[in-house]
């Protein structure tokens, strides 16, 4: 991994974490959401992060700040396939 893949894994989980802040304590995020925020300009380019700002969730429920959900029920990220939503750690 380069640094600047490491520097975006840390920006992207950042992003996950303010944007949850930000919003009201049981509300969820799509990755889109952050990976949107990491990417600043106007084009598609974001989709580019999808999958590591799904990475960078992943992690952060490995640390216990966050849940991966479907259906509006915590999911094994390992597990989850398709659409997911993020949400902080109850």
């Amino acid at each position: 991994m380069t640094d600047d893949e490491r520097q975006m894994d840390r920006r992207l989980e950042r992003a996950i974490l303010q944007l949850l802040e930000s919003r009201a304590p049981d509300a969820t995020i799509c990755p889109s959401d952050a990976a949107r925020a990491v990417y600043a300009q106007d084009d598609d380019g974001w989709r580019a992060l999808m999958e590591p700002a799904r990475r960078a969730a992943r992690r952060l429920v490995t640390a216990g700040e966050v849940e991966i959900t479907q259906a509006g029920h915590a999911v094994d990220p390992a597990k989850a396939r398709g659409p997911i939503r993020i949400r902080r750690a109850r």
